[in-house]
């Protein structure tokens, strides 16, 4: 996907979304092992990086099982986004993704992510002083525009490419629709269809079936297919995805021995790199994706909201099993 230097796309790459305190190393690691082509870290914070922030800097590790992998940096000072761009080069990864669509406000606040829809001559200009900063290939995330009476993203997309950027990443929505309403895929496909556009352009929002999958790549043709918030909890939804968009034919939703042993894996793996406790409480948000479909979890979900070790999730993953015996 990645040859000397630049982002070469064969058949439909399915791509892990950079999502904060998701897109860890443990939860990477699994994703690829179930089909993810290329994963992404967490976004990091470019000021934080230049500043050496402990939990930034973490961030920043990336492994060659995982590969290819993307390092992705949020800011809005075009010095500090380069600093930390040269900074997250030295790291090896094989590329690095500029955030221009979180709409958190948080980010927002500070001129940053989707905020730079609002400001699109500074996001152009400080994305070219990335490009010419680093020597591995810089990609862009971004939505639509600020709102619907904003749309942008038309206008950009050519001027990014002219800064050379390898790639394109495009979430359908606004910044003010946040993750509400239908993604309007409607402005992927004008992207892809623009003769003038020859980097891959990379499809984002809404994708949480394989049978959806299919039918936006049938309908709107991007060159990649980026999965975000669906894949929580459900790595498997890459090889879903893959086995249907080869076979035509859906998989069946993996055993609850399957989906107990990988959600503890993912736990273990968790509390390897940031201790038990916060473990246990950053995993809470995973087990509705993991036991989506089991029949009576709901019992097991408010004693797995209120574990506070591993041996108590253990032991609650012991008793769920026995009780589909």
């Amino acid at each position: 996907m990645i040859k000397n230097g630049k982002i070469s796309i064969s058949g439909t790459p399915l791509l892990l979304a950079p999502m904060e305190d998701i897109s860890d190393r443990p939860f990477r690691k699994i994703c690829k092992r179930f089909g993810a082509d290329l994963v992404y870290t967490e976004f990091i914070s470019s000021e934080g990086l230049i500043r050496d922030a402990a939990k930034s800097t973490e961030k920043l590790l990336v492994y060659d099982d995982e590969r290819p992998v993307g390092i992705q940096i949020f800011g809005h000072n075009t010095a500090s986004m380069v600093k930390a761009a040269q900074q997250a080069a030295k790291a090896s990864p094989d590329l690095i993704d500029l955030n221009y669509g979180c709409p958190v406000k948080k980010v927002v606040k500070k001129g940053a992510g989707a905020a730079l829809l609002r400001t699109p001559e500074h996001m152009i200009s400080m994305t070219k002083a990335i490009v010419e900063a680093v020597d591995i290939p810089v990609t862009v995330k971004t939505r639509l525009g600020w709102d619907y009476e904003s749309i942008i993203i038309d206008q950009i997309a050519e001027r990014l490419q002219e800064t050379g950027i390898a790639a394109l990443t495009i979430h359908g929505r606004t910044r003010s629709q946040l993750y509400k309403g239908e993604a309007d895929w409607s402005f992927i496909k004008k992207i892809k269809n623009n003769p003038n556009i020859n980097i891959p352009i990379i499809g984002n929002g809404d994708i949480n079936s394989a049978i959806k999958a299919k039918y936006y790549l049938d309908h709107y043709r991007p060159d990649a297919l980026m999965i975000g918030r669906a894949a929580i909890g459900n790595p498997w939804i890459f090889a879903q995805i893959a086995h249907y968009l080869n076979t035509g034919e859906t998989l069946p939703p993996p055993a609850l021995e399957e989906r107990i042993s990988v959600s503890l894996e993912h736990l273990q793996e968790e509390a390897a790199i940031k201790g038990e406790h916060q473990a246990v409480i950053e995993m809470r948000k995973a087990y509705s994706g993991y036991f989506k479909g089991v029949s009576n979890f709901k019992h097991y979900k408010i004693k797995l909201m209120q574990a506070e070790s591993v041996h108590e999730v253990q032991n609650i993953f012991e008793e769920l099993k026995n009780s589909h015996l």
